[in-house]
């Protein structure tokens, strides 16, 4: 199979991630089957990317005729036979529970035909532990999205050792071709790339905090004021090559001995789940939130990465 080969895919689980990623594939002229246990949780799917349309209407990134049309490609189900019947990719993106995705791939596995590729949006399980519920670990690859999927270019696409290069290489394509930016992940490591990468940085703040030497606020400033502003337009590497390499040992050698190395989730973050601050969803996470502030927020994100977005047009 090749990219050129696809005309559907079918989107497992129509959540957070999930709307997102058919939105974005039925933007891009597939049909989609997207698939939920509920009806209410498919109709609040369609009222998303109904929404999320017409943010990109606002904004100049899309017209009315455009978002009809990719509307009138998805179309949902609670029966999962109905969704992925005719697909030649499924996405899964369901809750993160190792469980509930063997269970839904070795379903898929039976149903769908042999040339279908199955992928997983998990943003931590491995495609070869998931594969391992399919009869064919060759044609089962990861797909990471980042959330919101449909403002987020970077798509992770991550090889087992059992996947197969053409199966790598058709999810890659796709990806490029609906305007996504995809990455090959060519050996399974836990976290991937971008999760891997942010996982170190949450290690080294929230050990600031603990230590008394900034606080939450203090630290979203520093990022959001400082290197983080130089990293929307620049990566790492390419800003170490714009300043100097040298200077990037020498800093380094000075601080790697003191950095945060712990191998455990730091107390401060264990503390506040168990005590259900939880984020916006709760109301409090690091920070004091009302229904307004936390809409508020997500609309600041959403406006900048529009922004950002339109940078490479």
């Amino acid at each position: 199979m090749n990219v050129d080969e696809i005309q559907k895919v079918a989107v497992i689980g129509a959540g957070l991630m999930g709307h997102g990623i058919a939105q974005e594939l039925a933007q891009g002229g597939y049909e989609v089957g997207l698939n939920d246990v509920t009806e209410e949780t498919l109709e609040k799917a369609i009222v998303r990317i109904r929404d999320n349309y017409a943010m990109l209407e606002r904004e100049g990134l899309l017209n009315q005729g455009e978002s009809e049309k990719a509307i009138g490609l998805v179309q949902t189900s609670v029966d999962i036979g109905i969704a992925i019947d005719g697909a030649d990719l499924v996405i899964e993106a369901v809750v993160e529970d190792l469980a509930v995705k063997l269970d839904i791939f070795e379903k898929l596995d039976a149903w769908c035909g042999s040339q279908t590729i199955l992928a997983t949006n998990s943003s931590s399980y491995m495609p070869s532990k998931i594969a391992a519920a399919t009869e064919r670990p060759e044609k089962v690859v990861g797909m990471h999205y980042f959330n919101p999927p449909f403002l987020m270019p970077l798509v992770e696409i991550i090889k087992s050792n059992q996947t197969s290069d053409q199966t790598a290489q058709v999810a890659y394509d796709l990806m490029a071709k609906i305007g996504k930016s995809p990455v090959m992940v060519q050996k399974e490591v836990p976290g991937f790339i971008g999760n891997r990468i942010q996982a170190a940085v949450w290690r080294e703040i929230l050990w600031l905090v603990e230590e008394g030497i900034a606080t939450p606020q203090d630290i979203d400033t520093v990022v959001k004021t400082g290197f983080g502003r130089r990293l929307s337009v620049a990566g790492p590497f390419e800003l170490t090559d714009l300043t100097s390499l040298a200077m990037k040992q020498a800093i380094m050698e000075e601080l790697l001995p003191s950095l945060a190395s712990g191998q455990k989730v730091p107390v401060i973050l264990k503390e506040k789940v168990e005590g259900g601050e939880l984020g916006i969803r709760s109301g409090r996470g690091f920070y004091e939130w009302t229904p307004e502030s936390g809409e508020d927020l997500r609309a600041r994100v959403a406006k900048a990465l529009i922004e950002i977005g339109k940078w490479d047009q």
